[in-house]
């Protein structure tokens, strides 16, 4: 099976040359991807690149925290991530990047370089690269954020995983899915220690995953907060009482609140 590569950045020549080469030289499947978190974030969780390029190009420091939305993907060691960059971009990166591991690979691009690297990882080997072209880059910093508590959140919306993401993340371990169905897959593999679940969903509502959580075990015991809008506000009341859930906050949520009501459940 060929690699899916995902490839984003402000510098728009350097993904589109790159995309082009891995498509017609090695025939992998590429996606590419506007520079944004939105986009990055939808992309994520419905193609499931095994790696992602980053192409920089004049970055401030806003525009790389953009890239802090990949940060779940490279706690998880769920693909590789390539950022490719000249010296000034690099140190502008490595001062505001929240990333736990990525490799730097310098302009101009060494193809070969690039093209042993991604065989590498087609051929699921677990040593790290040998090639001098890639640096890996380890953020020491990461351990003590790697002591937080882990809160999952469940919500097709993508603006409000992005914004629920990014008030909780200072002081949590932050995951996201968009379905219930997700979510049950992500369960099994990981055991959060508190799941907000929005309240209506296509396919499966909140209260139906709820139920489907209570018929196993090891999920039972997880603790749940709705995530509803102010016109569900009396149907989730009426919920509560049925399902008793630790709770449930408000769209939009305020950070202070947001941030309150977690600690009412996980201290």
């Amino acid at each position: 099976m060929k690699l899916k590569v995902l490839v984003t950045g402000k510098n728009k020549k350097i993904c589109r040359d790159i995309s082009e080469h891995l498509e017609s030289d090695r025939g992998y499947i590429t996606i590419k991807c506007a520079p944004s978190k939105s986009a990055l974030f939808d992309l994520i969780l419905s193609e499931l690149p095994k790696v992602i390029i980053i192409c920089l190009g004049d970055e401030t420091a806003d525009t790389v925290k953009t890239f802090n939305v990949l940060k779940n993907v490279s706690m998880q060691g769920n693909c590789t991530i390539i950022v490719v960059t000249n010296n000034e971009d690099e140190k502008t990166f490595i001062k505001n990047t929240e990333l736990r591991k990525f490799y730097f690979l310098s302009r101009p691009v060494a193809l070969m370089a690039l093209y042993e690297k991604l065989q590498q990882i087609e051929d699921e080997l677990e040593e790290k690269g040998e090639s001098p072209e890639f640096r890996e880059f380890i953020n020491e910093e990461f351990d003590e954020k790697s002591k937080k508590k882990h809160i999952l959140v469940v919500d097709d919306d993508t603006e409000q995983l992005v914004s629920i993401k990014e008030q909780l993340e200072e002081f949590y371990n932050v995951s996201v899915v968009k379905s219930g169905d997700a979510m049950f897959k992500f369960l099994m593999k990981h055991t959060p220690d508190l799941i907000l679940l929005d309240y209506l969903m296509p396919e499966k509502d909140g209260p139906q995953v709820l139920k489907q959580m209570r018929t196993i075990d090891e999920y039972a015991v997880i603790p749940v907060m709705f995530l509803t809008g102010m016109t569900e506000r009396s149907t989730v009341i009426q919920t509560l009482t049925e399902l008793r859930p630790q709770g449930y906050i408000i769209k939009p949520p305020r950070k202070s609140d947001l941030v309150a009501k977690i600690i009412e459940v996980l201290g």
